[in-house]
């Protein structure tokens, strides 16, 4: 490496997208990414295209405050919180994907020395990998069978750390878990209202439109929080790397000095705008994700090699204690899943491809 690279990056893995693939004459059914199976429909991609014929200046810089899209996304939380007057524009940022401001959280915390994260694994490996790349240590505590945390042992770490150098400044956690599923339990809601206020809590709602459960209507009475999403999912829009944090506006204002300018492509605006305004069709898939998700779990279950949990997410999740290659297994006759926390997380995919992934592991487990 290098002389002028830090020397701890040369123990850093890079995060890996899409693992990559054996090489195969047969079409591969991507269930690793967690991604909506159904492309966005051909006449909103149309749609789409028009806007950037027409109105969008290629040699232009994009809205660099996201302005309308700020406004559409505060539109769309606030129907799902009862005093919809309490969140706006002001409590919305908007970052290339999650990623950025998981980013700008960790920037605008702990750099310097100033803090450190804590996590429970297993959980989405990205708080980790950003923190590592920023040199922010990392307080891992564990989950119990049912994969709630060990709140005993996070209460203890909190305790421990913030009477240290540096002290946790950072809690994440994700409703629904990724890999596991499951959503925050009452105990767990609980511990991060008793946290206090110099800990920043963020709460992942990746998957909140497959779970329909969020802590959103909490977030004016704590200034702490801070709760994320995502276009990536529900809304088919992967490819243009949308993500939005809501908070009370003074963390908003922080975020929005951190964040690089114009981190927000105006096509990737226009498609986000466009897929708010479509939602109600977009998001008619739902109950098609949750009956198929249902089946995929009452026919894992009929498995007695494979341990399975219910899940409240677009995905479930197994461990194979007998059969550790299970996840190059099924790669190898055409369903690539993620291998995560000592398990196997599949996306719940199309009909037709969910009859591919039952077919695969009877295949392998008969």
């Amino acid at each position: 490496m290098h002389l002028f690279i830090r020397s701890d990056l040369a123990r850093l893995a890079a995060y890996t997208p899409h693992p990559e693939a054996v090489e195969l004459s047969i079409a591969m059914d991507r269930l690793d990414t967690n991604e909506c199976p159904y492309d966005l429909p051909l006449e909103l991609k149309h749609k789409l295209m028009g806007q950037y014929q027409t109105q969008i200046e290629a040699n232009r810089y994009p809205d660099g405050g996201h302005g309308a899209l700020k406004a559409a996304i505060a539109a769309y939380v606030a129907e799902s919180v009862p005093n919809d007057s309490l969140l706006d524009a002001p409590w919305i940022s908007v970052g290339n994907g999650s990623d950025e401001l998981i980013r700008s959280l960790l920037i605008a915390t702990c750099l310097g020395g100033e803090g450190s994260i804590l996590v429970a694994d297993p959980t989405f490996s990205m708080y980790a990998i950003l923190a590592q790349t920023l040199g922010i240590p990392i307080v891992n505590i564990g989950r119990d069978d049912q994969f709630a945390m060990d709140l005993a042992a996070a209460q203890g770490a909190v305790a421990r750390n913030q009477a240290a150098e540096p002290p946790v400044r950072v809690v994440f956690v994700v409703h629904p878990n990724s890999p596991t599923g499951n959503v925050l339990t009452l105990a767990e809601q609980d511990w991060l209202v008793s946290l206090p206020e110099d800990i920043l809590v963020v709460i992942d709602e990746a998957y909140f439109e497959f779970s329909q459960t969020s802590l959103v209507s909490l977030l004016p009475q704590h200034p702490n929080w801070v709760i994320l999403r995502t276009f990536s999912k529900a809304f088919r829009l992967a490819a243009h790397r949308i993500g939005y944090a809501i908070a009370h506006p003074d963390l908003i204002q922080v975020l929005e000095k951190v964040r690089l300018p114009y981190n927000l492509p105006a096509i990737s605006q226009a498609a986000a705008l466009l897929a708010l305004n479509h939602r109600q069709s977009l998001l008619a898939t739902l109950p098609e994700v949750w009956a198929e998700r249902d089946r995929l779990y009452q026919n894992l279950k009929s498995y007695t090699q494979l341990r399975h949990w219910p899940s409240r997410a677009n995905f479930l999740y197994i461990q194979s204690p007998e059969r550790a290659d299970l996840g190059a297994e099924l790669k190898a006759l055409g369903t690539s899943v993620r291998e995560a926390g000592g398990g196997l997380r599949i996306t719940v995919g199309t009909p037709t491809e969910n009859d591919h992934t039952l077919a695969r592991l009877h295949q392998i487990l008969r």
